[in-house]
């Protein structure tokens, strides 16, 4: 079940110098805030103040799978072409939002939805499936639901990709020990636009280009 949340933390609980970092990370960030809560509705999640980023997210999902940072960090810097699944042209949706995100940053992004296959999403080209992508793909990354996203990893398995990311509030272990025992690396539970600003990153590393 999912519980309810808080997307902004109460500033009365923040001293002076929170509720000022808090109001230039709000102001520098609306567009990154915007895709936080779609994401924080999508999972559950709850989210307060952070003193780097502004805010933390923290998934109310369990799970006993946890990615450290160094991963975190190689497949964010060392993935140039992202295979989004799950992409939507609803400007409101997550997957909008963050494929807009990892575009803007210097990634290829190429969409994966079947119905709606040879249309465009932000002027990319959507695939039915990652087996009809005939480049190679350095990551996966997933907005499909739990149980749907097992499937995904298989094909993500099976087309070689580098990596697989399953998005915030998507939670399948079964599926991220068989893409880790397959060679993958796994992400889970988060997604890049939360990573990348807590870890610094502004995206692929040259070398990747």
């Amino acid at each position: 079940a999912v519980s309810s949340f808080s997307c902004c933390p109460n500033p009365s609980l923040l001293t002076g110098q929170q509720q000022k970092k808090l109001s230039l990370s709000s102001s520098l960030s609306s567009h990154l805030m915007k895709i936080l809560k779609s994401l924080v509705q999508l999972s559950g999640a709850s989210c307060r103040f952070h003193p780097k980023t502004g805010f933390m997210i923290h998934s109310l999902a369990m799970s006993s799978f946890a990615s450290s940072d160094e991963t975190i960090r190689t497949v964010l810097t060392e993935s140039r072409t992202i295979a989004l699944v799950g992409a939507s042209p609803k400007v409101q949706r997550p997957s909008n939002e963050v494929m807009k995100y990892l575009l803007d940053r210097g990634y290829k992004v190429i969409p994966v939805n079947p119905g709606l296959a040879g249309k465009e999403i932000h002027g990319q080209t959507v695939f039915a499936s990652l087996a009809e992508i005939k480049e190679p793909i350095d990551m996966v990354d997933v907005f499909r639901n739990s149980e749907a996203a097992g499937e995904v990893v298989d094909e993500a398995i099976a087309i070689q990709a580098k990596s697989v990311w399953l998005q915030l509030g998507v939670i399948n272990e079964a599926a991220a020990e068989r893409a880790t025992k397959a060679g993958l690396d796994v992400v889970m539970n988060t997604c890049p636009a939360i990573e990348m600003p807590r870890l610094g990153i502004s995206g692929p590393s040259t070398s990747s280009l």
